[in-house]
């Protein structure tokens, strides 16, 4: 009954408020708190458009959080003000309800920043919402300490302990908040990581990757006993979870493991033409659990790490990226070997991705049944860019340039001989 009082009597204070006239002047301390946040809205936000990626937050925490900020300021100003003359249960009612949007706001920026845009997540973001507005709604009804009251009673004790579910709530609420700072600045960390482009890049992989582990566990070792929880009860759960990983876990954590040790050997890196079993393609990414190998052809394929230690790897660009690219093709017997060589090299040097250094050479392979077999060999220091595009250019310049220079390129030919007479003349 003493909740719905004090909503009574706010309600009434705001009535009574409203017929006197005084909740005028709050009236125009939210008016000017609405206005300026739209002025310095249209003020700051179009001169924020700066093309540094590195700002890109900052951005958006400046589009997201600049109104409800600005207007809470204000507010919070004009109340300072307007409460040495008379009652401002308005305004009382405006800090909450603006702080409220500012925290929405923060949240929802939070999640977009850390996860990858999906459904879940546009799901997660009105979860949090309505879970603000609650909030706001208990407060301001006065049965926040009620409820606060009702969960701490709901308990178990283990041990010297006592598990409310005021204190799981509490702890959930630690954990889920210290984990998405963590994950925010991991990847804020990655992000000036990868930048640095005087680090190796599989340096710069693993330091961010470590960093984004380190501060995930930093994370829940400062959740927990900030809600009184002693960290000592967690050696039963690392001795479960050290029996999770012997059984079932143990993929999981030989991933994770292979992840480090290959980010360590530099045997590959990001960027590599390489062939893991079937799979032939540039990588693109590399994870705790796993990289991501893009073929020629588009087609992305995602690699657990420990494939990537237990099997043989082909690494076409391990310590040169040039690779050697053929281009067999014949010509007759009639064709003259000088000529045909010097028109191939000259063929292959007019193409924009053959190099000089090593210069194209034409090769004799092998002397076939209907015609002499040469090899074209080109060099290329963009593999990632796919052979077969550049195979067909230059057989499509050969073919130009043998019509040319009259070069003929043979067709299987067989020439049938008949020995003795026919059984059909030999009767006649």
């Amino acid at each position: 009954m003493s909740n719905l009082s004090e909503l009574t009597a706010l309600a009434f204070a705001l009535w009574t408020d409203l017929q006197q006239g005084r909740v005028l002047w709050e009236l125009v301390v939210v008016s000017a708190s609405l206005l300026a946040a739209w002025l310095v809205g249209r003020q700051i936000v179009p001169g924020a458009v700066a093309p540094d990626a590195r700002r890109a937050f900052g951005r958006e925490a400046l589009r997201h959080l600049q109104f409800p900020l600005t207007a809470l300021a204000v507010v919070l100003i004009g109340r300072l003000i307007v409460q040495h003359w008379q009652n401002v249960h308005l305004l009382d009612l405006m800090v909450p309800l603006l702080t409220s949007l500012a925290i929405i706001r923060f949240a929802v920026l939070m999640l977009r920043q850390v996860f990858a845009p999906s459904g879940w997540l546009n799901a997660l973001a009105r979860v949090v919402g309505w879970a603000v507005w609650v909030g706001f709604a208990l407060y301001i009804t006065g049965l926040g300490a009620d409820l606060l009251h009702f969960l701490d009673r709901i308990g178990v004790t283990v041990g010297k302990e006592r598990i409310t579910l005021l204190l799981v709530l509490q702890a959930t609420l630690s954990v889920l908040l210290t984990l998405l700072i963590a994950l925010w600045l991991g990847r804020f960390i990655e992000a000036r990581t990868m930048a640095a482009v005087s680090l190796d890049i599989n340096l710069r992989v693993m330091l961010s990757k470590l960093a984004q582990t380190l501060l995930v566990l930093l994370a829940i070792f400062i959740a927990l006993p900030a809600v009184g929880i002693d960290l000592t009860v967690l050696s039963v759960f690392g001795g479960m979870l050290g029996v999770g990983i012997g059984f079932g876990l143990q993929k999981i954590a030989s991933n994770y493991v292979s992840g480090f040790i290959i980010l360590m050997d530099r045997s590959v890196s990001i960027g590599d033409l390489v062939t893991v079993g079937e799979h032939t393609g540039q990588l693109t990414k590399m994870t705790a659990r796993y990289v991501v190998l893009r073929s020629l052809g588009g087609v992305e394929a995602i690699i657990p790490n420990e494939t990537i230690i237990t099997s043989t790897v082909i690494n076409h660009s391990y310590t040169d990226r040039r690779v050697r690219v053929p281009v067999p093709v014949q010509v007759s017997y009639k064709t003259d070997l000088d000529t045909a060589s010097r028109v191939m090299e000259d063929v292959a040097r007019q193409h924009a991705r053959v190099l000089r250094d090593p210069a194209p050479k034409a090769l004799v392979r092998e002397f076939a049944d209907n015609g002499i077999a040469l090899e074209l060999g080109v060099w290329i220091e963009d593999p990632q860019e796919g052979t077969a595009n550049l195979r067909s250019d230059l057989n499509y310049a050969l073919w130009a340039a043998f019509r040319l220079h009259g070069i003929e390129i043979p067709y299987p030919q067989r020439e049938v001989r008949v020995l003795g007479p026919l059984q059909g003349s030999a009767t006649r």
